[in-house]
Order: structure tokens, then C-alpha cells, then sequence
């Protein structure tokens, strides 16, 4: 599918807390002694998200992972653990890896598998640094949880704001899977964020995680006549959805955060006039951005996924706060990790990333807004 219309480009200015500014991990200041290092990766690699999320996180762990090992400043070795795309998957996997001694463990993509499986890490003092759940106040469980992707609060305001400026909707609807932690809460700060704006909510539409049939909800949507229509979901039911759409009258904006190539190719035809916006993209400028694109895609034969470029990001910004800490002791990684600010990264408008008091990632949101038509490409939004 080619993209029709780049609605916008608006960045999220960031007030960062005061911290000292750490040195990126390029740097030349080598450790007198290279220290070998177990990271606990879990990923989905079989069931409905392993597609979806889990390859993609594993392909950005292992590129950046190649990456700083050949920098010679800290060698790090993968334990890697299937989370079967369960939340108890990602509790046994979280379990077993804190009983074989890692200091940190990377991946953790769902906000329900991270919301059931952080507490284990942090009663054991182990960090667990999630690439991609975004669900606000999961960072909250524990001062060893930390994550890569802007939480909710941050991403979905201003991707509405720059969408209201754009589209001008005064009356709205939701549907939102009710069994899905970052589902709910999408949905929940949507509704705070659109009434905000004085934006009135006609019906929120619920569904459970593994429906297949959106027909009812989308017939009662449409039956109230909605400026717009916001979808909360995982990445499978997002691409169910929006394939479904085709009764919607062109008069409702289909508007979907999070939305990603994967799901508007599965989606076919449906897709066209689909509205998204996500935090990273192949036209940032940031530092070092151009360069992981190309390794990707020589690599794998494919552009990167916004989960493997987030990825990438976790495992600099983890090496850069063991090589800062100089240990493998996970409290002393921890602090280095909290004092994190600045650090130059893939993500955002310039890359500069940092942590809020409770782990969250800080850092100058790129939002494009991106309307879509025949045979778009998502990962390539200069193809016209």
C-alpha cells in the first residue's frame, strides 16, 4: 500500500529531571578488564505474538547486541526464554532466569505479561526492562523496572492533539479489548485526553482478547454516526479490526495508535484511510538511526519493525549503565541505569533518551500521522 497523506510531524518536548549526562557506550574510555555479562532476553517466539512483536524484538536485541560486543567495552551473552506469548510464560520465564543469576532481563513486550511478571524481578532485586509495553504505571511496580517505549500518558496526548488539529472531530467512539492491560489503559487515557479536549465520547465498545468477530461493534458504531473511531488493541485484533471496516462509512476516521506495517498488511484492502501514528520512524534524524536501517535490512532482507528499533535502543542504553556501573552486581547497574539522561539513541527527533523517577522513558516524540491507501508502506513513508 502507498501512502496517501502525511497529516503531520509533531514533537514532544520533554522537560528531563536533572542527572548527570553519561558518556555513550562509543566511547573511547575502554575498561582495563572486559567484563562478560548474562542478559535474560524473553521474547515470544511461538504463539499469536511472535509475529507480530517477538521476532522483530529479537532481531534488534541481536544487531545491537553484535554491535557493542565488537566494541570490546563489555561482552554480553543472551539467555534467551520463550514467553509462548502467555502471561504465565513470561512468569516462568522471568523466574528461571532470576534463578540462573542475571543482573537484568530485556524483552517483556506485553503490558499484561510485563503488569503479571515485574514483580518477580523486582522482589529479587533483578532488572527487567521492557522494549516495548507502554501501559502507564508499570514502571511504577518497582525501582528495578524500566522500559523503552513513551508510556500512554505521554505518546497518546499529543498524538491526539496533532490528529484534533488535523481532523477537527467533536464526537467520537471507542472500542477497546477489556481483558488487555495496554488495551484498557489506551482506552482510558484516550477518554481522558479526548474529553480534555472537549471531545464527547458516544460509546466505548468492548471486546476479549482472541475475539475474531467485530461485526456487532462496529454495526453499533456506525449506527451512531461518530466523527471518529479509536481502536485499543494488540497488534492481532488490531489487524481483525480494521479488516472489517469495510461497512464504515467514510465520514468516521478510523484512528489506531501503535499502528504498525504489520497490521495494515494483514489488514489488505481495509487499511486504505486508516489513521496512525507511532513513535519511531525511518526518517528520524537521529544519531546513528540511518546506519542500524541498513544493517537491518541487509541483514534480514526487510526494514526494521518500530520493536526492533526499540529494542536496539534497550540493550545501548542497558551496556551503557554496566559499563558506567562496572559491575555485574544488578543494584549498582540499577542506579546507573536511573541516573540515565541524554543518552544518545535511535529514538525520538534527535536520540537524546532518559528515565523519569519511576523508569519511564523520556525522550522528543516523533509523531507522523499517516493516512493510507493501496499499497502503502509503513516503513517508508518517502515512497509515494
Amino acid at each position: 500500500m502507498k501512502l496517501r497523506n502525511v497529516l503531520s510531524i509533531v514533537t514532544l518536548c520533554v522537560v528531563f529531571l536533572n542527572c548527570a549526562k553519561f558518556v555513550p557506550i562509543t566511547s573511547d574510555d575502554k575498561p582495563a578488564q572486559l567484563m562478560n555479562v548474562p542478559i535474560g532476553v524473553v521474547v515470544a517466539l511461538t504463539g499469536k505474538h511472535a509475529e507480530s512483536y517477538g521476532f522483530a524484538m529479537q532481531r534488534g536485541f541481536e544487531i545491537a547486541r553484535e554491535e557493542i560486543n565488537n566494541r570490546g567495552e563489555v561482552n554480553l551473552t543472551f539467555i534467551t526464554m520463550d514467553d509462548q506469548s502467555t502471561a504465565s510464560g513470561a512468569k516462568k520465564s522471568v523466574q528461571q532466569l532470576v534463578d540462573q543469576g542475571v543482573p537484568a532481563i530485556v524483552g517483556l513486550a506485553i503490558s499484561t505479561h510485563l503488569k503479571a511478571a515485574a514483580p518477580i524481578a523486582q522482589e529479587n532485586k533483578v532488572i527487567a526492562f521492557s522494549s516495548v509495553s507502554s501501559a502507564a504505571g508499570l514502571s511504577g511496580i518497582g525501582d528495578f523496572i524500566f522500559r523503552t517505549s513513551l508510556a500512554t500518558n505521554i505518546s497518546i496526548p499529543s498524538g491526539l492533539k496533532a490528529i484534533g488539529d488535523k481532523l477537527g472531530y467533536k464526537k467520537v467512539a471507542t472500542i477497546y479489548d477489556e481483558n488487555d492491560v495496554y488495551a484498557t489503559n489506551s482506552n482510558e487515557v484516550l477518554k481522558t485526553a479526548l474529553q480534555t479536549q472537549g471531545v464527547e465520547i458516544l460509546t466505548m465498545e468492548t471486546f476479549q482478547t482472541g475475539d475474531t468477530d467485530f461485526s456487532q461493534q462496529l454495526a453499533n458504531i456506525i449506527a451512531i454516526k461518530p466523527d471518529a473511531l479509536f481502536v485499543s488493541a494488540l497488534s492481532q485484533e488490531i489487524a481483525q479490526i480494521v479488516a472489517q471496516t469495510t461497512d464504515v462509512p467514510d465520514s468516521i476516521d478510523i484512528i489506531v495508535p501503535d499502528l504498525t506495517d504489520n497490521e495494515v498488511q494483514k489488514a489488505g484492502d481495509a487499511a486504505e484511510g486508516v489513521i496512525g501514528f507511532i513513535g519511531w520512524s525511518d526518517m528520524s534524524e537521529a544519531p546513528g538511526n540511518q546506519n542500524f536501517i541498513e544493517k537491518y535490512q541487509a541483514k534480514h532482507g526487510i526494514p526494521p519493525e518500530p520493536w526492533a528499533a526499540q529494542s536496539y535502543t534497550t540493550l545501548y542504553v542497558l551496556a551503557n549503565a554496566i559499563k558506567i556501573a562496572q559491575s555485574t552486581d544488578p543494584t549498582l547497574i540499577r542506579n546507573a541505569l536511573a541516573e540515565t539522561k541524554d543518552f544518545p539513541t535511535i529514538l525520538g527527533k534527535i536520540g537524546e533518551f532518559s528515565f523519569d523517577p519511576n523508569g519511564d522513558a523520556l525522550y522528543d516524540q516523533i509523531i507522523w500521522l499517516l493516512k493510507m491507501e493501496n499499497s502503502y508502506s509503513f516503513n517508508n513513508p518517502k515512497k509515494q
